[in-house]
């Protein structure tokens, strides 16, 4: 269909609210000052999910895409800072580690850092754990933080951090952005699905009260229930249960506790993992585990046992399937976050998994002839991203020491995805890793996992050995000397809230 005005979208209707809900509505509501009419159908009475509290660091542009103003963003959410994940007991009991967000060190000609750690470490010398090279990292051990330089030759350009929230004022906040545009909110559900007979798109929404929202284009944010993509166009779903077999999860709040750390906390189970994600007016908490190897009661017990202060509310309990569609767009029809598929929180991805449903959707827009190259472009680029990220959240399961109960047995000696075990070979060999074209995770993630796991190659890049180890060693204590005065040299986490961003939201 040629681009003219009659072949235009002009009617663009959002299943449910939430955070993909909201977060659509606030990017499409651009669309309203071009012509295009946006409605979300939400109700009221129909809870979601709301315990994606933490982020990574690409929702920040998102943020920068709509305008929204990050401090205004934090205090009204009663957000914190992150700089990255603590990793508790998931190589063996006892052991942790952090995946920080930034970079470890500084490569030199050509020599990627970690080589140099490594090289380090096999000649016998101490050079630490490699988060000591990494700013975030560092800055999250002493509790402290700032935003980055723009100065690239500054230590503090390497730094990267994310937020924490409460999911619900996020969805709130947006709210308001998008309404506020122009975007019109419809309270009601969803009682039935109008298709065209003879090519099967959607053609309108029949609600409660005998209510009918046309539409042009359908963007499905119903949650686990897929009302759309899934129930009326059938697209079937995929398992990767066997991969992920944690299929539950419980959540609380607690009240807050001690100082507010500035990273999230992932402790490992029996059958499973702990969060603890710190705000500022509350913790947010869960247990995700897999209920083949615990009960839901001893689940619940362990996560109670965690927390750090007294539960604010009753814990809720969510089921789930680690999977995705076959396809996130289907006829007009596109499925956004957890309609579309679910990856287990470990990584804090389903956020940035709306975010990027939304920005790709906004890039391939169709017209109302809905070319099947644009579909069939968004549905490869959206489904590898999945695919990437479901093998680096296997990592953290496959990649253990653990044989203390038959679920980390039976994730240790899994068969993994051939594309996991082709990453693992190349690392294995000379300690290699790319970013491959899309890709979320940066080596320098992928680096923090592997090492924390304790996966360590055979050997290292052949390059290195141009590299005197002298002056290499004198290079990294040269590094870890400056990302420690620079950190240092950092408010705490709390002072820099306090000064920029305190919400008015009572502890």
């Amino acid at each position: 269909m040629t681009d003219t005005p009659a072949a235009r979208i002009t009617k663009v209707v959002i299943v449910g609210g939430g955070t993909a809900g909201w977060m659509t509505a606030a990017a499409l509501s651009r669309l309203v000052a071009t012509g295009v009419a946006v409605t979300l159908v939400e109700s009221e009475d129909i809870g979601t999910v709301g315990v994606g509290e933490a982020t990574i660091p690409s929702l920040r542009d998102y943020n920068r895409m709509l305008g929204i103003d990050e401090d205004a963003l934090v205090r009204a959410t009663g957000g914190t800072f992150k700089l990255g994940i603590e990793f508790r007991d998931w190589r063996w009991l006892g052991d942790s580690y952090l995946h920080p967000f930034g970079t470890h060190g500084r490569d030199i000609e050509g020599v990627s850092f970690h080589q140099l750690w490594l090289r380090q470490a096999n000649l016998g010398g101490d050079p630490g754990p490699i988060g000591d090279y990494c700013l975030s990292a560092v800055a999250a051990r002493k509790g402290r933080f700032t935003r980055p330089a723009s100065n690239p030759q500054s230590v503090l350009s390497t730094l990267s951090y994310a937020f924490h929230f409460d999911a619900a004022l996020y969805a709130k906040f947006l709210r308001g952005m998008a309404e506020e545009a122009g975007v019109v909110r419809v309270e009601g559900r969803v009682a039935a699905v109008d298709r065209d007979a003879e090519s099967g798109f959607i053609t309108g929404l029949r609600l409660d009260g005998d209510r009918r929202i046309d539409g042009e284009l359908f963007i499905d944010c119903s949650g686990f229930r897929s009302l759309l993509l899934g129930d009326a166009l059938g697209v079937p779903f995929t398992s990767w249960q066997h991969w992920l077999p944690c299929d539950r999860a419980w959540a609380v709040p607690s009240e807050r506790q001690g100082t507010l750390t500035p990273y999230t906390r992932a402790t490992a189970e029996t059958a499973g993992w702990r969060w603890r994600i710190p705000l500022q007016h509350r913790v947010g908490n869960g247990h995700v585990y897999a209920s083949d190897h615990v009960d839901d009661d001893d689940a619940l017990r362990a996560l109670l046992a965690g927390l750090d202060g007294k539960p604010l509310a009753e814990p809720r309990q969510l089921r789930f399937i680690a999977g995705r569609r076959e396809r996130l767009w289907e006829k007009n029809c596109v499925a956004i976050g957890l309609s579309g598929g679910f990856l287990e929180p470990l990584e804090s991805t389903s956020i940035h998994l709306i975010q990027s449903g939304i920005t790709r959707l906004m890039a391939l827009f169709p017209d109302r002839g809905f070319g099947g190259v644009e579909i069939a472009e968004y549905n490869r680029v959206m489904l590898r991203e999945y695919a990437q990220i479901r093998d680096f959240i296997i990592l953290h399961y496959h990649a253990t020491e653990r044989s203390d109960s038959t679920f980390w047995n039976h994730c240790r000696t899994m068969t993994i995805p051939d594309t996991l075990q082709a990453k693992l070979d190349l690392w294995s060999g000379k300690a290699r890793t790319f970013r491959e074209q899309g890709e979320l995770f940066t080596p320098d993630g992928w680096i923090a996992v592997l090492l924390g796991q304790g996966v360590r190659p055979v050997s290292t890049d052949p390059l290195v050995a141009a590299l005197p180890p002298e002056e290499s060693a004198r290079f990294m204590d040269h590094v870890r000397d400056m990302i420690g005065k620079t950190a240092d040299a950092m408010p705490t986490h709390e002072q820099f809230i306090a000064q920029h961003c305190a919400a008015a939201i009572a502890p």
